[in-house]
């Protein structure tokens, strides 16, 4: 540590120079950074409907309607003539219309009316077809171009197009407004105009070469590049915090500003190394998750959290010592009151809050597991056109979801049957086969091969069934069920579904399982680092239950509010406010720990809240505005919900660790003493005088 502080002393300019390249090296880097809207793309490689997916990549040239288009007031002409114009957009394939299922050129009375009603209802015609994934934004432009205002376009193309225009714009917005509040909180709590400069400097650098090293990782998903700037610039300006007040503290016992430094660097260490490391095992704990956007997501603030330990305890030290005489110049009186006699009042409400938390915790721990869970990622916005459209399209033709059976090929008789069994599922509307279709009563020589190769390739059958439900819930689900136990009567375990509501049918299952392992292993890894931390069996226990009952707090509520909980963020808000917000009960418990020594407990605790709650009311106040700032600004529900989430649950970690902790601390006292090794508690006995003797060495 003296070598490496010496060197970042002596190079100081050099060692600004170079993390400023970088960081304007990955800034260019950032725009190139591949993103991924399609969360299906996450799913485990051996979910049936991720194997039904490479199926379909493997063997057939089309894909999965994903796309309606309805025509208000045409002839059936006229909607063949919208038809060829969609089929002509590069980008738009598999185009399915009434023709596709009917002889269009007899009467309306003579064709199958449910069939008809399907695609061409009261002068409106409904035309499915499928936008390739990744340019959805410029393909569905160009539609609305085709069928201009007064058509409708709906489906999860045009969801993902909203969210892809909206989600890199959410983002700068977000930083725009979160970027002065921050500053706004610092300025309150620090003694220099310049100093929260400095803060944002160190840890903006390292944001920005996190986002541009994405480059080099093959992209991320936007659930990620929406949540990770923003949730590292918060959990880890703290680091910064630790540097720059332990260097003005330095300044007061050194004149020369660089041995100041070096002694800084050294004392703020092991603190700035045990909260890092607390908060990357938690967000490591989510690379664990079999639906991969855990790793996604776990993996980036991974690095943003070892990137900013390495931008605040390297880039940092030779910043300030670079602009030092411009935090002397713009030196100010702290603004913030000073709140030494806080804990005294923190100790009475205490009581009750810590008998309330009592009560409340075992209800809450099984409320938060009972959630009404969603698992889709995007939605559309009430207003908009997009609202409008899907409003009109619902209104007219009802619901359609479909879904994609894919069977081995060679029997046309049991194709038929599972079509025939699949049309008496209550919730399926209709089925699109080459055995139901009108090119089905054609011999094979006589049909168009692309006619042909939309239904049949590589040894494989496609059936589309068209359901009533929307994408996901139990309707849904129980629908796709319905559909793969049809499927499996004829084919077995050889028949395969896709489609959105299998693939999020899959997801629930596999976030199901992964809630508990993930869970589990968050709180063994930083048990482990307190275990070490604090050398102590019961500290690790205290500090992750005080958390742990914050997180379940805010879990329970959308339960007891009735709200609907996407189950993506509950899961990552179950590891991220538990590695984010575990620094809060560390810095207490370390405080009181050193103060037990020279006291008796309810001295300790109080001088403790006095010294340590503005430190904490700080911390958490940055991180509660990133979550409440990404929550406004997001029109995506996922993102939106994630950040309120980690807002709310900023709030309640501060009351578990200022309230209910301190309590807790005061009734284990007497354990933490006999299960941690070498406390040196101070202990009150009338017949020794001397301070020493007052100390007990267990």
């Amino acid at each position: 540590m003296d070598i490496m502080a010496g060197i970042i002393v002596r190079k100081r300019k050099a060692v600004t120079a170079l993390f400023l390249m970088i960081a304007g090296i990955c800034l260019f880097l950032f725009f190139g950074v591949q993103v991924n809207y399609d969360l299906s793309d996450y799913l485990p490689d051996n979910a049936r409907s991720t194997v039904a997916l490479k199926i379909m990549e493997n063997k057939f040239s089309s894909s999965v309607p994903n796309a309606r288009v309805m025509l208000r007031n045409v002839s059936v002409g006229k909607a063949l003539e919208y038809k060829k114009k969609l089929s002509d957009i590069k980008g738009v394939s598999d185009v399915f219309w009434l023709d596709d299922a009917e002889d269009v050129t007899q009467p309306e009375d003579m064709m199958d009316a449910d069939v008809r009603d399907e695609y061409y209802k009261n002068g409106n015609a409904l035309i499915y077809l499928s936008v390739r994934q990744g340019n959805e934004a410029e393909i569905t432009d160009k539609i609305y171009d085709v069928i201009g205002e007064k058509n409708a376009l709906e489906g999860d193309a045009v969801a993902q197009a909203s969210v892809r225009s909206a989600t890199s714009g959410e983002t700068l917005k977000a930083a725009a407004i979160l970027v002065p509040v921050i500053l706004l909180i610092l300025l309150l709590s620090t003694s220099s105009w310049a100093e929260p400069l400095l803060f944002l400097a160190a840890i903006g650098v390292a944001v920005i070469i996190n986002m541009g090293t994405d480059f080099f990782t093959g992209g991320i998903s936007y659930i990620t590049q929406a949540v990770s700037p923003v949730l590292q610039l918060a959990v880890s300006l703290d680091y910064a915090i630790f540097l720059l007040h332990r260097f003005a503290e330095m300044r007061k016992e050194k004149s020369d500003p660089k041995d100041a430094m070096i002694a800084a660097m050294k004392k703020s260490m092991p603190a700035i190394a045990a909260s890092a490391a607390t908060t990357l095992l938690g967000f490591a704990a989510l690379v664990f998750m079999d639906f991969h956007i855990g790793a996604d997501l776990g993996m980036n603030l991974a690095k943003g959290i070892i990137l900013s330990f390495i931008s605040v305890t390297v880039f940092l030290p030779a910043l300030t010592l670079c602009m030092y005489r411009f935090i002397d110049r713009t030196s100010h009186r702290r603004l913030m009151p000073e709140m030494n006699n806080i804990g005294r009042y923190f100790l009475k409400i205490g009581k009750v809050c810590f008998i309330l938390v009592l009560l409340l915790i075992y209800p809450c721990w099984l409320a938060q597991s009972q959630n009404n869970f969603l698992y889709e990622s995007t939605g559309v916005v009430e207003g908009q056109r997009t609202g409008q459209d899907e409003a009109a399209v619902e209104k007219n033709f009802g619901r359609s979801t479909p879904v994609v059976v894919l069977v081995p090929s060679g029997s046309q008789g049991k194709e038929k049957m599972l079509c025939d069994d699949l049309e008496n599922i209550s919730s399926v509307t209709g089925v699109l086969s080459y055995a139901v279709s009108a090119a089905g009563n054609v011999p094979y020589e006589y049909v168009d091969k692309e006619i042909y190769a939309q239904f049949y390739s590589g040894g494989w059958a496609r059936i589309v069934a068209y359901t009533n439900t929307s994408a996901e819930g139990s309707r849904a689900f129980s629908a796709v069920g319905k559909i793969q136990k049809a499927a499996e009567k004829y084919y077995g375990d050889s028949a395969y579904l896709c489609g959105k509501s299998a693939n999020l049918k899959d997801m629930k299952n596999v976030v199901e399982k992964d809630n508990k392992r993930v869970g589990l292993i968050a709180v063994l890894a930083i048990g482990i680092v307190l275990l070490l931390t604090f050398r102590s069996l019961i500290i690790p226990v205290l500090l992750v239950l005080s958390i742990k009952a914050a997180i379940w707090l805010n879990l329970a509520i959308p339960y007891f509010t009735d709200t609907p909980l996407n189950f993506i963020g509950y899961l990552v808000i179950n590891t991220v406010q538990l590695g984010a917000t575990v620094d809060y009960a560390i810095l207490l418990m370390d405080t009181y720990m050193n103060k037990r020594k020279e006291m008796p407990a309810k001295e300790a605790i109080k001088e403790t809240l006095g010294l340590r709650f503005r430190s904490i009311l700080v911390s958490a106040s940055i991180l509660s505005a990133a979550g409440f700032v990404l929550a406004a600004v997001s029109s995506n529900p996922l993102v939106a919900e994630m950040g309120f989430l980690m807002g709310r649950g900023a709030v309640l970690s501060v009351f578990m660790t200022v309230c209910f902790l301190p309590v807790l601390i005061l009734i284990s006292d007497r354990l933490i003493r006999k299960t941690t090794y070498s406390p040196g508690f101070f202990i009150k006995r009338p017949e020794m005088a001397n301070k020493e003797g007052n100390r007990e060495n267990t």
